[in-house]
Protein backbone atom coordinates (compact mmCIF):
# COMPACT_ATOMS: atom_id res chain seq x y z
CA UNK A 1 0.00 0.00 0.00
CA UNK A 2 1.48 3.30 -1.09
CA UNK A 3 1.41 6.24 1.30
CA UNK A 4 1.19 9.42 -0.71
CA UNK A 5 1.66 12.54 1.36
CA UNK A 6 -0.97 15.16 0.64
CA UNK A 7 0.36 18.64 1.12
CA UNK A 8 -1.85 21.28 2.64
CA UNK A 9 -0.06 23.87 0.54
CA UNK A 10 0.13 23.36 -3.20
CA UNK A 11 3.42 23.32 -5.04
CA UNK A 12 3.76 26.99 -5.66
CA UNK A 13 6.70 28.72 -7.34
CA UNK A 14 5.72 32.18 -8.57
CA UNK A 15 8.31 33.43 -11.02
CA UNK A 16 10.29 30.24 -10.47
CA UNK A 17 11.63 31.70 -7.19
CA UNK A 18 14.35 29.62 -5.45
CA UNK A 19 13.28 30.90 -2.01
CA UNK A 20 9.72 29.70 -2.57
CA UNK A 21 11.07 26.36 -3.82
CA UNK A 22 13.07 25.97 -0.60
CA UNK A 23 10.07 26.94 1.51
CA UNK A 24 7.98 24.30 -0.27
CA UNK A 25 10.49 21.73 1.01
CA UNK A 26 11.18 22.94 4.57
CA UNK A 27 8.32 25.36 5.13
CA UNK A 28 5.73 24.88 7.78
CA UNK A 29 5.63 25.05 11.51
CA UNK A 30 7.46 21.81 12.29
CA UNK A 31 9.76 20.68 9.45
CA UNK A 32 12.87 22.66 10.45
CA UNK A 33 12.54 21.40 14.04
CA UNK A 34 12.02 17.82 12.87
CA UNK A 35 15.09 18.00 10.62
CA UNK A 36 17.17 19.48 13.44
CA UNK A 37 16.04 16.84 15.91
CA UNK A 38 16.69 13.94 13.53
CA UNK A 39 20.18 15.23 12.87
CA UNK A 40 20.83 15.33 16.65
CA UNK A 41 19.96 11.61 16.99
CA UNK A 42 16.38 12.12 18.16
CA UNK A 43 15.34 10.09 15.16
CA UNK A 44 12.53 7.81 16.32
CA UNK A 45 8.86 8.66 15.99
CA UNK A 46 8.14 8.32 19.71
CA UNK A 47 11.13 10.49 20.64
CA UNK A 48 10.09 13.19 18.17
CA UNK A 49 6.54 13.11 19.50
CA UNK A 50 7.77 13.28 23.10
CA UNK A 51 10.10 16.20 22.39
CA UNK A 52 7.68 18.28 20.32
CA UNK A 53 4.84 18.24 22.82
CA UNK A 54 2.69 20.67 20.81
CA UNK A 55 2.56 18.52 17.66
CA UNK A 56 -0.22 16.01 17.03
CA UNK A 57 0.50 12.44 15.96
CA UNK A 58 -1.19 13.02 12.59
CA UNK A 59 0.77 16.21 11.90
CA UNK A 60 4.08 14.54 12.79
CA UNK A 61 3.23 11.61 10.54
CA UNK A 62 2.31 13.93 7.65
CA UNK A 63 5.45 16.05 8.05
CA UNK A 64 7.68 12.97 8.16
CA UNK A 65 6.01 11.57 5.05
CA UNK A 66 6.46 14.85 3.16
CA UNK A 67 10.13 15.04 4.14
CA UNK A 68 10.58 11.43 3.04
CA UNK A 69 8.76 12.04 -0.26
CA UNK A 70 10.99 15.06 -0.92
CA UNK A 71 14.12 12.96 -0.27
CA UNK A 72 15.19 14.92 2.82
CA UNK A 73 14.95 11.99 5.22
CA UNK A 74 14.88 8.24 4.87
CA UNK A 75 12.79 5.85 6.91
CA UNK A 76 14.62 2.74 8.06
CA UNK A 77 12.61 -0.21 9.35
CA UNK A 78 14.55 -2.69 11.47
CA UNK A 79 13.27 -6.28 11.26
CA UNK A 80 12.94 -6.77 15.00
CA UNK A 81 10.13 -7.63 17.35
CA UNK A 82 8.72 -5.21 18.14
CA UNK A 83 9.54 -3.40 14.87
CA UNK A 84 11.76 -0.34 15.20
CA UNK A 85 11.69 2.59 12.80
CA UNK A 86 14.31 5.33 12.65
CA UNK A 87 14.68 8.35 10.42
CA UNK A 88 17.97 9.62 9.02
CA UNK A 89 18.93 12.67 7.03
CA UNK A 90 19.80 11.74 3.43
CA UNK A 91 22.81 13.18 1.62
CA UNK A 92 20.39 15.47 -0.22
CA UNK A 93 18.84 16.46 3.13
CA UNK A 94 22.28 17.27 4.52
CA UNK A 95 22.52 20.09 1.99
CA UNK A 96 19.78 21.83 4.04
CA UNK A 97 21.69 21.63 7.33
CA UNK A 98 23.53 24.96 6.89
CA UNK A 99 20.11 26.62 6.52
CA UNK A 100 18.79 24.86 9.63
CA UNK A 101 21.98 25.80 11.54
CA UNK A 102 21.56 29.44 10.51
CA UNK A 103 17.93 29.41 11.64
CA UNK A 104 18.98 27.90 14.98
CA UNK A 105 21.74 30.46 15.54
CA UNK A 106 19.52 33.39 14.54
CA UNK A 107 16.78 32.17 16.87
CA UNK A 108 19.14 31.69 19.82
CA UNK A 109 20.56 35.17 19.26
CA UNK A 110 17.16 36.89 19.11
CA UNK A 111 15.05 34.90 21.57
CA UNK A 112 14.13 36.82 24.68
CA UNK A 113 14.83 33.85 26.96
CA UNK A 114 17.81 31.67 27.69
CA UNK A 115 15.64 28.65 28.51
CA UNK A 116 16.43 25.54 26.55
CA UNK A 117 13.68 24.32 24.28
CA UNK A 118 13.01 21.07 22.51
CA UNK A 119 15.34 21.98 19.65
CA UNK A 120 18.38 22.23 21.87
CA UNK A 121 20.92 19.46 22.00
CA UNK A 122 20.17 16.56 24.34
Amino acid sequence: MENKAVRKTKEFTPGNCPVVYCMNIIGGKWKPSIIHMIRTDRNRYSVLLKNITEISKQTLTNQLRELETDGIIERIIFPEIPPRVEYNITDYGKTLLPIIDSMYQWGRQHMKTDNKGYCDEK
